[in-house]
């Protein structure tokens, strides 16, 4: 299951944002069934933040979500976002070359 999440920040908060982000990143890949999460800032604007994610299942998606690292960060979204958070899910249609 691939993930793309985009979170777009507020310029007075984008910094902040940046940080909560970033914190985000190890916790999540050690949790059970993350294959990878990969933390992207958009190259032409400092305020849009890419998140690819690869899962196991949708059970470890959803366990992620409830995750206690994500806590810093949700309690706070309203205030630190300039838009609501995307999500895109993803279906696999072509595979790696001998896979």
């Amino acid at each position: 299951m691939t993930i793309i999440g985009t979170v777009v920040g507020r310029p007075e908060t984008r910094d902040e944002l940046e940080r909560l982000l970033a914190a985000q990143v190890e916790p999540t890949r050690n949790e059970p069934g993350c294959i990878n999460y990969d933390f992207h800032v958009d190259a032409q604007d400092d305020c849009t933040f890419v998140f690819y994610e690869n899962w196991t299942s949708q059970a470890d998606l959803n366990a992620h979500m409830d995750m206690p690292h994500l806590d810093p960060l949700l309690s706070q979204i309203d205030r630190l976002l300039g838009e609501p958070i995307s999500i895109r899910h993803l279906r696999l249609i072509s595979s790696h070359k001998g896979a």
